[in-house]
């Protein structure tokens, strides 16, 4: 077994189904502050360890460990959003 990350999920009050993925409660230091200000009040949903052995619904376990590890925060975002959207939101991810 994979060494295991403690994710903190947060659900947008802007944006359905979008999610943003922290590896502390309440923090969000490393969060931009554009994509804060458009994803809106993060509300805190759950938690759960996170592995690579891992399968999760709607994203690549490998890209969120690595967006984790690397910018501290993975944004999951709604399947219906327009392309434009979603690369715009993407660079700031």
């Amino acid at each position: 077994m994979s060494e295991a990350l403690t994710c903190f999920i947060y659900r947008s009050d802007r944006k359905a189904d979008t999610y943003l993925y922290v590896l502390e409660k309440d923090n969000f230091d490393s969060v931009p502050q554009p994509l804060l200000k458009v994803f809106g009040e993060p509300q805190f949903s759950f938690e759960f360890e996170l592995t690579v052995e891992r399968n999760l619904a709607k994203e690549d376990t490998a890209e969120v460990i690595n967006n984790l590890k690397t910018q501290g925060f993975h944004l999951q975002m709604a399947d219906d959003l327009l392309i434009e959207q979603q690369l715009a939101l993407k660079s700031l991810n």
